[in-house]
């Protein structure tokens, strides 16, 4: 998380948030970072403690039939 979203947010590094996205929840523990634009939430797929992929769209590309999971839309709450 960027952070003048942290800020905005009052939250520190290490904290806990749920990214809700229309699909579902997780529950993750927050890194501050210049690296993520603001307004951008970056969480890794690999994970199984963070199921991130319930998050994301069920969409596929027609052709390869590739899930689009670069893109979701997520709102964070304190957990």
């Amino acid at each position: 998380i960027n952070p003048a979203d942290a800020k905005k947010l009052e939250i520190r590094e290490g904290a806990r948030l749920r990214m809700v996205s229309r699909r579902g929840s997780v529950v993750s523990r927050m890194h501050i970072t210049d690296d993520v634009p603001e307004g951008v939430v970056f969480a890794p797929l690999h994970f199984a403690e963070a199921m991130v992929n319930l998050l994301t769209c069920t969409a596929l590309d027609p052709v390869s039939k590739t899930p689009e999971y670069k893109i979701s839309a997520v709102r964070l709450e304190r957990a």
